[in-house]
């Protein structure tokens, strides 16, 4: 399973732009949350979480906005629905809150929540090569396509667009260290 969002760029059809495994580098930081506006006249933010974690963020110290990453120390956040309240250092007033509007808000990579055995971060996943249990090569995971029951790594490879459902009865090993995926194609998967 897959979780969290991640802070790849992605293409012009909307997919991730990866890196074959060899190349990959480590993504310093991920992506919680974007800045819908200011909550109140004082300065507060209303951010939309982009997490599977958002309770949280009300417990950082620092968290990093936009583009340029700048560093904001946090001094009071809560959780409200499907909404988080930041105040930030800095950001005194509605207007200075609505400049950061759409700015995405980001934490060190270390910060993240630690995941049970068998679950992933999509950045994790993003990159990997695949390839059966037969030993083919079908390709690098491009895109993660999460559909509410199971996500769904897209691959692109000799095969071109190859879908494959991030099941057990189909994905046999993770392996991050030598950056591959082991599936075992059900009946019809490839045709």
């Amino acid at each position: 399973m897959t979780l969290g969002p991640t802070d790849r760029p992605r293409d012009a059809r909307g997919r991730f732009l990866s890196s074959p495994p060899s190349s990959r580098q480590p993504i310093p930081f991920l992506i919680i949350g974007e800045v819908l506006g200011p909550a109140g006249l004082g300065g507060d933010l209303r951010i939309r979480p982009l997490t599977d974690f958002p309770e949280r963020i009300p417990r950082l110290k620092t968290i990093h906005v936009g583009e340029s990453l700048r560093p904001y120390p946090v001094v009071e956040a809560s959780v409200r629905r499907n909404t988080v309240i930041l105040k930030l250092a800095g950001v005194d007033d509605a207007a200075a809150a609505l400049e950061l509007r759409g700015a995405l808000v980001r934490i060190p990579r270390e910060l993240a929540a630690p995941l049970p055995e068998g679950h992933y971060y999509l950045h994790q996943i993003l990159g990997l090569s695949v390839k059966t249990t037969a030993g083919e090569p079908l390709g690098s995971v491009v895109d993660i396509l999460r559909t509410g029951g199971n996500d769904v790594y897209v691959l692109e490879g000799p095969r071109g667009e190859v879908l494959i459902p991030a099941i057990e009865d189909v994905v046999k090993e993770i392996a991050l260290d030598r950056g591959e995926i082991v599936i075992e194609p059900l009946p019809g998967l490839l045709e």
